[in-house]
């Protein structure tokens, strides 16, 4: 059975499956960055909701990804990938057909969706074939294949917008999704196996997604009272979906999975605590190089690249290394560029040389790919086979909830200083001091990551039996 899943013919197929869908999401996203101005001017959307462009999405894939994870493992993680590549696959199609900003948004939902069922089962499909000592050198090169689609995103999805109107970023989206489908059916279509004995848990699917939803949602109302009320209600509900889940025949999450796992623990919460602080930053330079600087779309992307090209160079060698070198040796340095790089962004001006903002956001990649990789690997390598399913859902879900908050501070920032109206020449002077709070305060967020990520403890040694 191990030199079955270990043959290089089913590890090269999966490794090429798993970056292209790595590639596809972040693609979407990055591309929709640029685009914001344009669909706010033809729908006539202010600030505040165009934030809830990129976070409806979120919000879609967090609320799922769990519940679709625990689904993976009963039916089989091949069937809900599969199904995930095609739901993403078809609500890009439904994107471009938009006639609203309610259609647009729910289309946005349905893509969540579609991304909640691939991150819960791509990562473990990619580790279930590659052995402990190659794990963190193919985890990095996914990495990169995902950095890759942030790096072309931004450049692309400007010259789209600029030259055939934001529809197109999705137009131009639906091919890579059709490849990813044919070459899943075509190289790893066998094994659809799962454990069908095992039950879902209904209820504690349904207090988490509420849980996330009134938490997200409360967000968005701040400043205001009802919003702080029902943030307090989502952070209830989130406590009680993890006394649920200890008493649970068939939790959803194995929270005990925690309990005594240190590793496991405190690669998460720096997961956590890195996505809250940087999701947020292509959405403030987006729309501050084209307000701020005047840039057109396809102008704004090519600045934008600076950092995820840096991200999908330096993850595979960040990867390699954590297979060799202790993983929070590594990441908590990636993680203090990062804090240090925010810093230097918190203090734009509208007078800021682009030449500083290229160099920050070179040392943003940097510290991105230095920490994201090998916390990826200790994630993994911190549990046994038999957890896979459930630590790639984690991953995600760590991603998904911290690029969330991370839009829903922006959103409170946007919303305190901005107000609910469209950014128009009037309000410069108050988004870029809105820009240089936001990134003061995910400045000060990766200082507690670099301490949780120096918690964890040693990986290497402790690796899970594979056996």
């Amino acid at each position: 059975m191990e030199s079955t899943r270990y043959d290089t013919s089913r590890k090269n197929a999966a490794l090429v499956v798993a970056m292209v869908s790595s590639f596809l999401t972040p693609f979407t996203g990055a591309a929709l960055n640029i685009a914001l101005p344009a669909i706010g001017a033809e729908f006539g959307i202010d600030a505040t909701l165009l934030g809830w462009i990129g976070t409806s999405y979120l919000l879609a894939a967090a609320i799922f990804l769990v519940p679709f994870g625990k689904i993976a493992d009963m039916v089989g993680r091949k069937r809900i990938f599969l199904l995930g590549i095609s739901t993403f696959t078809l609500s890009c199609a439904l994107i471009v057909l938009a006639p609203s900003t309610g259609f647009l948004l729910a289309a946005r939902v349905i893509q969540g969706t579609g991304a909640a069922m691939i991150f819960g089962t791509s990562i473990a499909i990619l580790t279930s074939y590659f052995p402990p000592h190659e794990r963190g050198q193919a985890l990095g090169m996914s990495v990169a294949a995902t950095y890759a689609g942030l790096s072309v995103g931004p450049f692309l999805g400007g010259v789209l917008v600029q030259n055939l109107g934001w529809r197109s970023v999705m137009i131009a989206t639906i091919p890579i999704g059709l490849l990813s489908i044919a070459l899943f059916v075509w190289k790893l279509g066998g094994d659809w196996g799962g454990a069908p004995g095992d039950r879902l848990d209904l209820v504690g699917s349904l207090i988490y997604g509420v849980s996330l939803a009134g938490l997200m949602y409360g967000l968005r109302l701040l400043p205001e009272t009802t919003g702080g009320w029902v943030v307090l209600a989502g952070i209830v509900g989130i406590g009680a979906f993890v006394w649920w889940e200890t008493r649970a025949a068939n939790p959803v999450v194995n929270v005990r999975l925690f309990v005594g796992n240190r590793a496991f623990t405190f690669s998460n919460l720096s997961a956590l605590i890195n996505y809250s602080a940087t999701a947020a930053v292509s959405f403030f330079l987006s729309l501050y190089l084209q307000y701020i600087k005047g840039f057109d779309p396809q102008t704004a992307g090519i600045v934008l690249l600076a950092q995820p090209i840096v991200m999908a160079v330096v993850s595979p060698l960040a990867g390699r290394l954590s297979d060799r070198i202790e993983s929070r040796v590594i990441a908590s340095i990636g993680m203090a560029l990062t804090g240090f790089s925010l810093a230097l962004l918190a203090f734009l001006g509208s007078s800021t040389p682009i030449v500083f903002i290229v160099i920050a956001q070179l040392l943003l990649g940097l510290g991105y790919a230095l920490f994201s990789s090998p916390n990826m690997n200790a994630i993994m390598g911190s549990v046994e086979s038999a957890h896979y399913g459930i630590a790639s859902a984690m991953v995600g879900t760590m991603r998904l909830i911290g690029q969330m908050l991370s839009m829903g501070i922006a959103a409170l920032i946007l919303a305190v200083v901005v107000g609910p109206m469209q950014i128009t020449p009037e309000r410069y002077a108050d988004f870029v001091t809105a820009t240089r709070v936001a990134f003061g305060v995910f400045a000060a967020f990766c200082v507690g990551g670099v301490l949780a990520s120096l918690a964890r403890g040693k990986i290497h040694g402790v690796e899970a039996d594979e056996a």
